[in-house]
């Protein structure tokens, strides 16, 4: 346990993309003794994503965009393949996901459901992550997608069998906390009959 914790003194160490700050802090353990930490944290605001599922058909809708992070980090094509996401910007994270998902995936979704919220890496990003889910068809496909060409954004729109997703967690192929996570919910609520 730690009790009374105090921000000391916060470094803007970077504010090129997001905002990277290294804080000093102390806190007081449960013996009481005092003790003063430097930690760095990196504040990108928070996001929500999405999963859309087709329960008819049992498919998903995914999305596979270069990450710079993971091809520095020995993914040797820097791709991903995940769920729809985005900043929640000024937005509530209702509005942000019906925005991020006809931007990114190109369907105008009707109705969608919160299933739960998360911290993604609490040890250095600030970041909540806001989790939902809604069924599609292709009615609902409105554009394209691929994201916005003022964002840079170069998005592919994958439509996946349940059952061939799944896999694709057990082989690698989709290696995104967050997509697990939505994949693993639908299959734990039994939305997609497998």
């Amino acid at each position: 346990m730690i009790e009374k914790v105090k921000i000391l003194e916060t470094k803007i160490l970077s504010d090129n993309w997001y905002i990277l700050k290294k804080i000093t802090y102390e806190f007081f353990k449960k013996d009481g003794s005092r003790l003063v930490q430097d930690r760095e944290a990196y504040d990108r605001g928070n996001g929500a994503t999405i999963l859309l599922y087709n329960s008819k058909n049992q498919t998903v809708i995914l999305t596979k965009q270069f990450r710079l992070p993971t091809f520095i980090n020995g993914n040797e094509s820097g791709m991903l393949i995940e769920a729809c996401a985005g900043l929640l910007d000024k937005d509530n994270p209702e509005e942000c996901i019906r925005r991020e998902t006809e931007e990114e995936t190109g369907y105008k979704i009707k109705a969608i459901k919160k299933v739960f919220q998360a911290y993604m890496s609490p040890g250095s990003v600030t970041e909540i992550l806001y989790f939902f889910i809604a069924e599609y068809d292709s009615e609902m496909k409105v554009n394209e997608g691929g994201g916005l060409e003022a964002e840079q954004e170069n998005i592919e729109v994958l439509e996946i069998d349940f059952k061939k997703a799944i896999q694709m967690i057990e082989n690698g192929e989709i290696m995104d906390a967050k997509t697990i996570m939505l994949i693993q919910y639908l299959q734990l609520q039994n939305l997609v009959n497998l």
